[in-house]
């Protein structure tokens, strides 16, 4: 899974070139997109800057889709998509990115897969026909599903049960979501990894893979018109399926009751930790203006050392040795609004909690002055001027976006929404959305005895 910023992201894609920079670095030109009469929605970013281009190619199906008792399938899906077609067997698609000098990997969230590679651009039109190759003509057999199960127990291993922190972003998500299928691990829970099936995921890959649930983003030094032509030469020929509906129905939450509580204690904690992750509206599942103010919200509580978090809990009254806060708007589904700080040594969480809830009841009561709103805006759209020199990371955030329900109008207008952020509404989204009934706060602390007892062991 890639976690990204969507506040960074299309602050992007739309100050794109400061007035020092125009002088010497032309701007990638402005993304346009069509759709293939087969349903795959192309989009196009141009940037002609080196002769480089990446595609990517993001299903609309996530962990949140699956099954109940499939945890993890459609991770497990995102490996085994490497296996081989009739037409390519195993390795020869990895074996070619390679040869020509470029690189190529997967992911997987809550609400998409996808499947990228950056390339030299004269070798676009090889990339389009492997993958459109293998979004229906996969070929699996035990031999190599059943190790690669293996190799994802492992990532499981070393990535969630060797790692405390993970562990309690785990079970804070459990917690959070009594209901909703976001409260099951991207990853999965390892007992139901370890039953996943060949026929498993054959079956979830025929449920969704196909153009009409996908898009193609490519970003790089491409020309639209030949990348149109490519692309009805190879995806085009791909049949849509008319089974896939056009939305996604999940379970939804309840209006929470009270706020939860969580605890992970392990061995191998030297710092603790206290986070506390809030249910609230997605920028697909907001009102008009709720997401935007959010983004400016996360910002001005815990963006970086001139936050209010920070000032408060680590600068002017030191409790903490870190403190930051962020909202994930990127979600088909409500989202997350998390605070994380590491308590000082021989300072209590209840301390921590109690800054915490004065900082955050502050914003909620008294609107935010114009010095700082202003200065939180700013800091938004700065922090991403740069950022678009990486022409995979445009192409991430077109793709998660529209991956989860927004349309391209939406992500061109996101400038202005911030910009028009008043601090009225940065008050009422604190009041309304950071309501401790809302939350779960998950304490991470060393379980001593039994650090004590594998000293003794070794």
């Amino acid at each position: 899974m890639l976690p990204h910023r969507f506040v960074a992201a299309f602050a992007a894609l739309f100050f794109l070139a400061a007035p020092a920079l125009a002088e010497t670095t032309p701007a990638p030109a402005g993304p346009g997109t069509f759709t293939l009469a087969n349903g795959l929605q192309v989009v196009v970013i141009q940037d002609h800057r080196t002769p480089v281009v990446t595609q990517m190619v993001w299903y609309k199906v996530g962990s949140a889709d699956e099954t109940p008792g499939k945890s993890g399938l459609a991770h497990f899906l995102e490996h085994l998509m490497f296996k081989g077609t009739a037409k390519h067997p195993a390795g020869e698609f990895s074996q070619t990115v390679l040869r020509v000098g470029g690189n190529e990997n997967a992911f997987t969230s809550f609400d998409y897969t996808g499947f990228f590679q950056t390339v030299p651009s004269d070798q676009l039109g090889n990339m389009m026909e492997f993958e459109a190759d293998r979004m229906t003509g996969l070929i699996l057999k035990d031999e190599n599903v059943l190790p690669e199960r293996d190799v994802v127990l492992e990532e499981y291993n070393m990535r969630v049960a060797n790692n405390p922190e993970a562990r309690l972003d785990e079970q804070i998500m459990a917690a959070l979501y009594l209901n909703h299928p976001y409260g099951r691990p991207v990853i999965g829970w390892h007992h139901e990894i370890e039953k996943l099936t060949r026929a498993d995921a054959l079956a979830f890959y025929r449920r969704f893979y196909a153009p009409n649930n996908a898009i193609l983003v490519i970003a790089g030094d491409v020309d639209p018109d030949k990348v149109r032509t490519m692309a009805e030469q190879t995806f085009g020929k791909v049949p849509a399926d008319p089974s896939i509906p056009a939305h996604r129905i999940r379970p939804q939450e309840p209006q929470p009751a009270g706020p939860r509580m969580v605890t992970v204690a392990d061995p191998r904690v030297e710092q603790p930790t206290v986070k506390r992750y809030y249910l609230v509206p997605s920028a697909t599942t907001a009102a008009p203006g709720e997401s935007a103010a959010l983004d400016v919200l996360a910002q001005l509580l815990g963006g970086g050392s001139n936050s209010y978090l920070y000032r408060a809990l680590v600068v002017d009254h030191p409790l903490a040795v870190a403190a930051s806060a962020a909202y994930q708007g990127t979600a088909l589904d409500p989202s997350q609004f998390s605070i994380s700080a590491m308590p000082k040594s021989g300072v209590s969480f209840a301390q921590v909690e109690q800054a915490i809830n004065g900082v955050i009841a502050k914003v909620a009561e008294n609107p935010t002055s114009s010095e700082d709103l202003e200065r939180c805006k700013t800091q938004l759209i700065a922090e991403a001027v740069y950022a678009h020199d990486n022409q995979a990371t445009m192409a991430r955030w077109y793709g998660g976006a529209l991956a989860t329900g927004l349309s391209m109008q939406d992500i061109k207008t996101w400038p202005d929404r911030i910009r028009a952020v008043t601090a009225e509404q940065v008050r009422q989204v604190a009041q309304k959305w950071l309501n401790k009934k809302r939350s779960v706060t998950g304490y991470l602390i060393k379980d001593v005895a039994a650090a004590k007892r594998e000293e003794k062991r070794s």
